[in-house]
C-alpha cells in the first residue's frame, strides 16, 4: 500500500510503498476513505509523543470500509462503513469496565502507538469494542473531520464542561477543535464567545453559532474582554489550542465556580504552563482535562447533530491528496487555513 512515513522526527515525511496490514484475531483492516490532518499529528512528527516508534505512519482521524476481519470479530464484516475514536480501548482494564475507554490503561492509538491512517489501509485492534458504524447519510470526508476534534469537543463541552442552556462558554482557539466546540455549545443552548487572532476564523465561528468574538491580537486584555462580554466571566471555558497563554486566559476569564476544560495538547516546552492558582482557590474554579470520547457515546453525539440539524460539512476547510498531506502536516504550526483539512485521495 501507499503510505506517508517518516524515519526521524522533524524530517520531511515521504510517500512510499509499505506492506499491507493484516488483521489480528480480534481486529480488522480498514480501507481508508478519508483521514483528517490534525495538529496532534504535527506534535507526533515533532517528537513530542514518547509512544511513537520510528519509522512511523501518522494519522488518527479516519473513516473507511472494513476489508478484512479477524476470526474473533463478531460485530463487523467486510463492506461495513466505520469510524472510531482516536483512543482504542483494551476492554479489560478497570477504566474500560467503568465505561471510560477514553482513558484506557492499555490504549491503542493508530497514528501514535501504531501506524496510522495516512495510508491506504489501517489496522484496528479490539474491533468489536472500538469501531463505530457511520450513519448512512454521512460521507467519509465529513466522518473523518469528526475525528479527534469534533468528538473531543463534544465530550469537553457536554460531558466534562457540563455546559447548559443560557450559560456562557468561552472557546480559546478557533481551529478544528475550537470551531467544533462553538457549534456544539451553541447547539446545546449555551451562549458562546470565541477567541482567536484570525478574523476569518472568528467570522466562521460567528456563522457556526458564536454570539460574540474577541480578536486576541487587537485587545489589550483578553481576560477582561471576555469578562465584559459575559457580564462577569464564562461559566465554562475551553483552551482549544494548547498554549500557555490560552490556558491561562481560559482559567482567568471564568466567573466564580466556573469550569475550565483543557482540550488542546500541552506538550514539549508547553507541558508545564503557569496557572492562576490563587484565582482557582478563591473562586472555587474547576480544572478538568478532556481526552477523546468513548465509542459508546457516539450515538448520543449523532443524536445532537440530528436534533440541531448541524451541517458538519462546514467544518471541512479543504480536501487534499495523500501526497499533498505531507505539506499540510509539516506546516501545521503555522495555523494557516480555516476549518479541517481532510485527505480524500489515496
Amino acid at each position: 500500500m501507499q503510505a506517508v512515513i517518516y524515519d526521524s522526527f522533524g524530517a520531511r515525511p515521504q510517500l512510499r510503498s509499505v506492506p499491507d496490514p493484516t488483521p489480528e484475531p480480534h481486529g480488522v483492516v480498514i480501507r481508508v476513505m478519508a483521514t483528517g490532518v490534525c495538529r496532534s499529528d504535527w506534535h507526533g512528527w515533532m517528537g513530542h509523543d514518547p509512544d511513537i516508534r520510528l519509522p512511523h505512519v501518522p494519522g488518527h482521524e479516519f473513516a473507511g470500509v472494513v476489508v478484512a476481519a479477524g476470526s474473533q470479530v463478531r460485530r463487523w464484516k467486510a463492506g461495513d462503513r466505520v469510524t472510531m475514536p482516536f483512543v482504542a480501548a483494551c476492554g479489560a482494564c478497570p477504566e474500560c469496565h467503568s465505561g471510560n475507554q477514553q482513558v484506557c490503561d492499555h490504549q491503542f492509538q493508530p497514528g501514535f502507538t501504531h501506524w496510522g491512517s495516512f495510508a491506504q489501509y489501517v489496522a484496528v485492534s479490539q474491533a468489536d469494542l472500538n469501531l463505530v458504524r457511520l450513519p448512512e447519510a454521512m460521507d467519509f470526508g465529513t466522518a473523518a473531520s469528526l475525528g479527534c476534534r469534533f468528538v473531543t469537543s463534544y465530550r469537553a463541552v457536554v460531558d466534562q464542561g457540563r455546559a447548559s442552556p443560557g450559560q456562557w462558554v468561552a472557546v480559546h482557539g478557533c481551529g478544528g477543535v475550537g470551531l467544533s466546540a462553538v457549534m456544539i455549545a451553541s447547539a446545546a443552548g449555551a451562549r458562546v464567545v470565541a477567541v482567536d487572532i484570525a478574523d476569518d476564523k472568528l467570522e466562521l465561528a460567528r456563522e457556526l453559532g458564536a454570539q460574540a468574538t474577541v480578536n486576541a491580537s487587537r485587545v489589550a486584555d483578553v481576560v477582561e474582554a471576555v469578562r465584559e462580554i459575559t457580564d462577569g466571566g464564562a461559566h465554562v471555558s475551553l483552551d482549544a489550542l494548547g498554549h500557555p497563554s490560552t490556558c491561562f486566559n481560559s482559567i482567568a476569564n471564568l466567573r466564580k465556580r466556573g469550569r475550565h476544560v483543557q482540550v488542546g495538547l500541552m506538550l514539549g516546552e508547553h507541558a508545564t504552563p503557569a496557572v492562576p492558582m490563587s484565582r482557582v482557590i478563591a473562586n472555587e474554579l474547576e480544572i478538568v482535562g478532556s481526552h477523546g470520547m468513548q465509542a459508546h457515546r457516539y450515538g448520543t453525539m449523532f443524536g445532537l447533530v440530528d436534533a440541531a440539524s448541524l451541517d458538519l460539512r462546514r467544518l471541512v476547510g479543504r480536501t487534499v491528496s495523500l501526497e499533498q498531506s505531507i505539506d499540510v502536516l509539516t506546516s501545521m504550526d503555522a495555523f494557516a487555513g480555516v476549518g479541517v483539512t481532510v485527505v480524500t485521495e489515496f
